[in-house]
């Protein structure tokens, strides 16, 4: 009952924090005067990425076995996995099931298509040569971890210097905090977007922790629940953003939040465990990096095409499902 309890209230924390967030880094984008696309993959992704980048930080690092690194080397596989099905699945199924409150005509993304499709192709190439290093060894594999930090510092800078200005429908709602004015100052910004993402990584590691004990107890391997649930769990932070942004009909953001929260995941967490292990993949992992270039595949496939249906962007999420069956099937 008690697991049940903080499992319920963590929950309900995290989507209402993500609120505060969300509209906080709103108000960051325009006190930086940074485009709508670059708020969502640089403010935000940084800001819901980097607590979870974290768990790789220190399972790598202070992690005293090779079970303890092995966990930090699943998580960097398993965030992308979560983010490039799940996470996309769920803006897909908002989008469409609000189309009708929202106004719209059709269920057709509001987005620049053809920058959410190099988007995918800079993530794709990255994550193979990711997962190719895992599948051989030599000596100076280590060093390798330098270049995905390069990497991702050169696509911030990209993000930076493409401007794309939001829609004017996209209207930016008042700092919750300060309703009454139309103009709050930095620091009451910064404020609330600093103590919601604080709030958000708190109820994070509690949410994480009670789908662990959860899963345990309806007698679930440790290596199931650290591989399929526990990922779910920590991506929720940019699935919870990506819902609250779609409900607002601010799809460009959700999905900028999501391709800017995978590149890290794809650059940090590996340059990390490049450094720390020897970063050799067994079959759950090569099954996950597998599953998710297809689903990247698939999206890059799709956006490249120009207008994108809400529906087309749902059955990416069933690949998370095949992960799911193939793990409960091998580690029956």
């Amino acid at each position: 009952m008690l697991t049940t309890l903080w499992f319920l209230l963590s929950a309900g924390a995290i989507y209402a924090a993500c609120e505060y967030f969300v509209n906080g880094i709103e108000w960051l984008g325009r006190k930086f005067r940074l485009d709508a696309t670059a708020t969502g993959t640089v403010l935000a992704a940084l800001g819901t990425a980097l607590p979870e980048s974290a768990v790789t930080f220190i399972a790598v690092v202070l992690g005293r076995t090779p079970e303890q690194r092995g966990i930090g080397v699943g998580a960097a596989l398993g965030g992308p996995l979560v983010l490039g099905t799940i996470a996309y699945a769920v803006v897909g199924i908002a989008l469409w099931s609000n189309r009708r409150r929202l106004r719209r005509p059709s269920a057709v993304v509001k987005v620049d298509s053809a920058r959410l499709a190099r988007d995918q192709r800079w993530f794709l190439s990255i994550f193979v040569v990711k997962c190719a290093l895992g599948l051989v060894a030599f000596a100076w594999k280590p060093w390798l971890g330098v270049l995905f930090l390069a990497a991702y510092g050169l696509y911030v800078w990209r993000e930076l210097r493409s401007g794309e200005a939001a829609p004017e429908d996209e209207a930016l709602e008042p700092l919750k905090i300060h309703p009454g004015v139309p103009d709050p100052a930095m620091w009451r910004v910064l404020a609330q977007s600093v103590l919601a993402l604080g709030v958000i990584a708190v109820a994070s590691r509690i949410f994480v922790a009670q789908i662990e004990a959860i899963g345990l107890a309806m007698g679930l391997s440790a290596h199931l629940v650290a591989l399929v649930l526990s990922p779910v769990a920590t991506e929720l932070p940019e699935t919870v953003n990506a819902l609250i942004w779609v409900r607002q009909g601010k799809e460009r953001l959700a999905l900028a939040n999501i391709s800017g929260a995978m590149m890290i995941q794809a650059t940090i967490p590996s340059s990390l465990a490049l450094f720390f292990t020897p970063w050799l993949f067994d079959l759950p992992l090569v099954v996950a990096g597998v599953l998710t270039t297809l689903a990247v595949a698939y999206l890059w496939w799709l956006f490249r095409r120009g207008q994108v249906n809400a529906r087309w962007m749902v059955p990416v999420g069933l690949l998370y499902g095949v992960f799911a069956v193939f793990m409960a099937w091998r580690l029956v």
